[in-house]
């Protein structure tokens, strides 16, 4: 999906967040990866302020970063380091252009977790009924869900969540869809047989890494071997 936070007004942002995911499994997953609720936790590239609500809603603790120019990854980089590192037990950051494999905008978002927390990057798959409205990031998206692509290659494992655009009806989808995304959302409208489209996310996950000293002992060295 491309970023909705890049729509034109937040008035059509407001819109498509209300037919995306109306079930809310997104939500559910990154408590299950996390988990978030009760936790501290920390949303970079937050955009206008629905998904730091969400994660409110189900109890999670949330500090949301805002980034002006959500491509300048030096200025990114420059607000990163002013939030205290090592004290969130979650770090999300949702369809980011700077959450990149390999890049320094990842190495720095996981210096703010607590040893063993967890990095949640949420980003496209690239195989449903939505990804011909930028079929300029598909290939990169596809690319990076591979068993050895970069992002499984280091260290990161990947949760597939299969979801939906749930329009109120075929006109309202092809209204929004032509408003939202000009010309490949009215062919994309043209396509459709139901008010409805699926749409997968990947959500790269792993921990942040646990000092020898926290990390559980071994059971013959604390003399509990029979």
């Amino acid at each position: 999906m491309p970023d909705l936070a890049a729509l034109p007004t937040t008035e059509l942002e407001e819109a498509f967040l209300g037919v995306v995911d109306v079930e809310g499994k997104l939500a559910a997953a990154l408590e299950n990866l996390g988990p978030v609720a009760d936790r501290d936790v920390v949303l970079l590239d937050a955009g206008r302020g629905r998904r730091e609500r969400h994660l409110a809603e189900i109890g999670a603790r949330v500090t949301a970063v805002t980034f002006p120019d959500p491509r300048d990854e030096s200025a990114a980089l420059a607000r990163l380091a002013e939030l205290p590192v090592g004290e969130a037990d979650a770090v999300i950051v949702p369809w980011s252009e700077l959450a990149t494999p390999g890049s320094a905008f990842i190495a720095e978002a996981e210096r703010l977790l607590r040893p063993g927390g967890r990095l949640l990057l949420v980003h496209d798959y690239g195989r449903d009924d939505v990804w011909c409205l930028r079929p300029d990031l598909r290939a990169r998206q596809v690319d990076w869900s591979h068993r050895r692509g970069p992002f499984l290659g280091a260290g990161f494992r990947i949760r597939v969540i299969h979801c939906w655009w749930t329009f109120e009806s075929t006109e309202q989808a092809r209204h929004l869809l032509a408003a939202g995304f000009g010309q490949p959302g009215v062919e994309l409208a043209d396509q459709m047989k139901r008010p409805r489209l699926e749409y997968q996310i990947a959500i790269y996950h792993r921990s942040a890494p646990v000092a020898s000293s926290e990390a559980e002992p071994d059971l013959e060295v604390a003399g509990v071997a029979g």
